[in-house]
């Protein structure tokens, strides 16, 4: 099954290229403020699913190219990200460590976007803007001290994830925060969809170039050592979003470029790239590059 939210908050079910609206039969309101009624869903899903599938079937479908693609989840308790987690990554940022003994870090809720909404650039003079392409697990239970064997117990489903990131040496959760940073979608496929997430080809694009070309099976932590090591030092929550860290072939990307990444399973998701007027801050007053390492 495949949920999105849509437009100002709705939610549907998407099939093939159409969606059907799916809030009034769950009764959920998308007005409500925080927006967790996607959150919601998910923590109340078992029960929850024979009316939905009804609704699913009985609704009218509207072209997704009719509406616009929100972030899945808006309103998670937390986005949980892993760096460094691929080999070949790692090398091209002469970095020395890997998420295995690095840990994970966390991106704010407001750096959530969906795949109707464009990256903003901020104005940083000096500064590249790089894209990363990241599987996103979404956590369907609350979760402590998982065992490796049992974590699939916990996963909801998964989407397309862009941790995008200012370059620098700055604190990474600074250079990872910006509004829009987190583009999430285009929609959740729920865990009974994606038959072995351990093995998922993910490419992504920039306009018509391909940049990254990668499998999960090639993480350095993989996605049950991901979930034993965030909920052995946390609770993690219905709705929580893992970032599963991007592969090699990052780089820059400007106003005007469309970012395309695909997933096995979990869908495609095109973002467009728009060029901003604020976001200046004294700590990116200094120009940088990044020299990768071959």
């Amino acid at each position: 099954m495949k949920l999105a939210r849509f437009d100002n908050g709705r939610i549907g079910v998407v099939a093939g290229s159409q969606i059907v609206d799916v809030t009034e039969a769950l009764g959920l309101d998308p007005d409500e403020w925080p927006p967790v009624a996607p959150v919601r869903l998910i923590s109340d899903f078992d029960r929850l699913r024979p009316v939905l599938e009804q609704a699913a079937a009985t609704g009218t479908p509207v072209p997704l190219s009719e509406v616009t693609l929100r972030t899945p989840v808006p309103w998670p308790n937390k986005v949980v990200a892993f760096p460094v987690n691929y080999h070949a990554h790692g090398a091209e940022m002469g970095a020395g460590y890997r998420a295995t003994n690095q840990g994970f870090f966390l991106k704010p809720n407001s750096s959530l976007s969906g795949a109707g909404e464009p990256v903003v650039l901020p104005d940083l003079p000096g500064r590249e803007v790089h894209h990363e392409s990241e599987l996103a697990i979404v956590i369907g239970k609350t979760a402590r001290d998982v065992s490796r064997a049992d974590w699939r117990d916990y996963v909801f489903g998964y989407a397309c994830l862009l941790d995008m990131v200012v370059r620098g040496r700055e604190e990474r959760v600074a250079r990872k925060a910006y509004d829009t940073f987190c583009p999430v979608g285009p929609w959740i496929t729920t865990a009974e969809d994606v038959p072995n997430p351990e093995s998922l080809r993910m490419q992504l694009w920039v306009d018509d170039e391909l940049r990254q070309d990668a499998n999960t099976r090639d993480l350095v932590l993989d996605i049950p050592g991901m979930i034993e090591m965030a909920s052995a030092v946390m609770t993690l929550y219905p709705g929580d979003i893992i970032a599963t860290g991007t592969p090699e072939g990052v780089g820059p990307v400007a106003g005007g470029s469309k970012i395309r990444i695909a997933i096995d399973h979990c869908g495609e998701m095109n973002v467009d790239v728009v060029q901003g007027k604020g976001g200046k801050a004294e700590m990116f007053a200094e120009p940088y590059q990044l020299v990768k390492k071959a």
